[in-house]
């Protein structure tokens, strides 16, 4: 069974009010069932004012939904939009198999893809929240299901357990999860004290973020063409052909319609980029509902509070574009193509650019004594250029650094 993919039908009701991105949302719900290992083997769509109350779809359109079901000896409904426990109950309870909705699929994707201990706990959490009201008439039909998609992560034993149990574990879960983000917070005050400057990526899920670190840093990512590929917050060094080291941190994809329940889980792995000097926002540039995406993924960080923080917008897969026909929304930007090893310099210098517009120049004077410093500096600062003067034995270093760092507070004394 492990490698037999699930039969799966997707239902989607298009209302006057989602009539707009209908297409596009259920191309991406298709792109995530096969990001779960689902084969998605019929679509059933329904057009109406606004969604039925108890079953989502008509009475009609739900003996349908049974009919197709049972000609295609599905396995999974999911439904293009979130569901209550009462929706889901009574077309469970119609249709005899199990049915979860968009919320649930991206959770399970979400358990399927963490990695670290935290990414584990977030995602652990986030479900059990989603389950807590969902536990009524589930145990009848979950007990027969033995796993699958939309039931990764908790497991089906803590999902029949009663309530209590689960408000135990969220409980604990909780309170692992701030030993971690107190274990992080340490971690991250090392590195502003190390006056360390930081780059954060941002930007719609499967846009190429991981590439681009990969472009830049030589790390090796999980850059697969996925949804949801990278969950955990990955912090690589870059050392810039200046000899400057900055770090970067990939962060989890954003999606339209991300669950509620997604952003509180992952509050702490997005804390990590709050504290970034420069993000680098990726787009795929070669997206159909690209202008979709910028949207969602500006939306988020108003909602997140990135809204302040210096960005610099990436737009990747130049070579799957017209570059003529291209036509930029976001400022400042660089066109790139993470696969072409020469845009690398191209981005690199449109990066150095954006971070000389942030930092503060510096002008030092150092001993011939001091290379123990010269050579930090070269780590911390973008150096410009370096005269030896014989009178004085010294040498003269201009450049830029971090404001708060010690080479421009020595140079304000």
């Amino acid at each position: 069974m492990a490698n037999e993919k699930e039969k799966v039908i997707l239902v989607g009701v298009e209302t006057d009010e989602n009539t707009r991105q209908f297409d596009d949302s259920m191309k991406e719900l298709k792109n995530l069932t096969e990001t779960a290992q689902g084969e998605v083997v019929f679509r059933l769509t329904q057009k109406r004012p606004k969604v039925d109350r108890q079953t989502l779809i008509g009475k009609g359109k739900l003996q349908e939904l049974i009919d197709f079901a049972d000609a295609y000896e599905a396995d999974v409904v999911i439904f293009n939009h979130e569901m209550t426990p009462r929706q889901n109950q009574l077309v469970g309870e119609a249709l005899g198999i199990r049915v979860i909705d968009r919320v649930q699929l991206i959770l399970d994707i979400f358990a399927l893809r963490a990695r670290s201990r935290e990414g584990k706990l977030q995602v652990e959490l986030a479900q059990l929240n989603y389950l807590l009201p969902r536990l009524v008439g589930q145990g009848k039909h979950l007990s027969r299901l033995g796993g699958g998609i939309g039931t990764r992560g908790p497991g089906e034993t803590k999902l029949e357990s009663d309530r209590r149990h689960i408000r135990n574990k969220i409980t604990s879960i909780k309170r692992e999860l701030k030993e971690v983000a107190a274990h992080r917070e340490r971690s991250r005050q090392k590195r502003q004290s190390a006056d360390i400057f930081q780059i954060g990526l941002v930007g719609y899920t499967n846009a190429g973020k991981s590439t681009i670190i990969n472009l830049l840093t030589a790390a090796k990512t999980y850059s697969e063409d996925q949804l949801f590929a990278t969950l955990d917050p990955l912090t690589k060094k870059w050392q810039m052909p200046n000899g400057m080291v900055v770090t970067i941190t990939d962060t989890v994809g954003f999606i339209q319609d991300l669950p509620t329940q997604l952003i509180e889980a992952f509050q702490s792995t997005l804390e990590e980029s709050r504290e970034m000097d420069l993000l680098l926002h990726v787009v795929d540039a070669s997206a159909s509902n690209r202008l979709q995406h910028e949207q969602t993924v500006t939306a988020l960080m108003e909602e997140l509070d990135f809204g302040t923080i210096p960005t610099l917008t990436v737009y990747n897969k130049k070579d799957l574009i017209d570059k003529d026909e291209f036509t930029p929304t976001l400022f400042p930007n660089v066109l790139v193509s993470a696969r072409e090893s020469q845009d690398k310099e191209i981005l690199t210098g449109r990066i150095r650019e954006k971070m000389m517009e942030l930092l503060v120049p510096y002008e030092l004077e150092l001993n011939v004594d001091q290379g123990q410093e010269l050579s930090e500096l070269k780590r911390q600062t973008i150096v410009l250029s370096e005269e030896f003067n014989e009178e004085k034995n010294s040498y003269q270093v201009r450049g830029f650094a971090k404001k708060e760092s010690r080479w421009a507070r020595s140079t304000e004394e």
